[in-house]
Formats: structure tokens, C-alpha cells, sequence
């Protein structure tokens, strides 16, 4: 039995690498706004070096924004138009449609696919130190 579940323990292992190795590193179909920023040093202690930056995000049907990290980039997104397929590095994924709304804590390591026919839009707002 031990040997059963150590077989499988690996194998869930190999999957799960399997599924980031697969993930695109670059992005197609995808554009930015311009970004605007608040810069949060004289706001409050601690936040020396970061600011608050908020964007407009748009994937074009096919289109994706490679895997990336929010590691030291924690974000919010609200989701106006399309449907966006969020997949995780653990291989688990989650669809969002307009009026959704998602927290991405620095942990999070993901890439967005559009799947639809219509172009994904999205807000995000995060903490970055540029």
C-alpha cells in the first residue's frame, strides 16, 4: 500500500511540473495601457520603493499572457468582457467571465488564456516596486 501511494505521490509530481513546462513563457494577442500610479513611499511606512499601479489588460481571442509570478506583486482584477482562462502552475484552472473578480496574493503563478470569441478586457490593480 505505502508502495501505491509513493508511485502515485510521483507521478501527481511529474504531472504538475509537466503542466508549468507546458505553460507559454511569452505573450500573444496581449496589450497594456498605459499604466497609472500612485507612488505609496510618503503614504505609509514600509511601502518605501513600491506603488500602487493600475491597467487595463486585453487578450485577443487565441491570444495569452505567458506564465508569470506576483511574486512581491500582489494584485486585484475585475473582469469586464471575454472569457479568460486562469491556469496555475499546480494545473488547476479557473474560468472568469465580465463581473468577475479575483485576489492574486504573491504565491500566485499563472498564465491567462482567452478562449472565447470576443476579446478578454480586464482591470487589475497591484503593488509593484519598479
Amino acid at each position: 500500500m505505502r508502495l501505491i501511494h509513493a508511485v502515485t505521490c510521483v507521478a501527481i509530481c511529474f504531472a504538475l511540473q509537466a503542466h508549468a513546462a507546458d505553460a507559454p513563457k511569452e505573450n500573444k494577442g496581449f496589450t497594456s495601457s498605459k499604466a497609472t500610479i500612485v507612488d505609496l513611499s510618503p503614504e505609509f511606512p514600509g511601502m518605501n520603493g513600491r506603488q500602487l499601479r493600475l491597467r487595463v489588460l486585453t487578450i485577443e481571442p487565441g491570444g495569452h499572457i505567458g506564465l508569470h509570478s506576483h511574486k512581491e506583486r500582489p494584485a486585484v482584477v475585475y473582469f469586464m468582457q471575454g472569457t479568460d482562462t486562469v491556469i496555475r502552475d499546480d494545473g488547476t484552472s479557473q474560468t472568469f467571465k465580465p463581473g468577475d473578480t479575483t485576489g492574486e496574493p504573491g504565491t500566485t503563478v499563472h498564465w491567462h488564456r482567452n478562449d472565447g470569441t470576443d476579446a478578454v478586457i480586464l482591470i487589475t490593480a497591484d503593488i509593484v516596486k519598479p
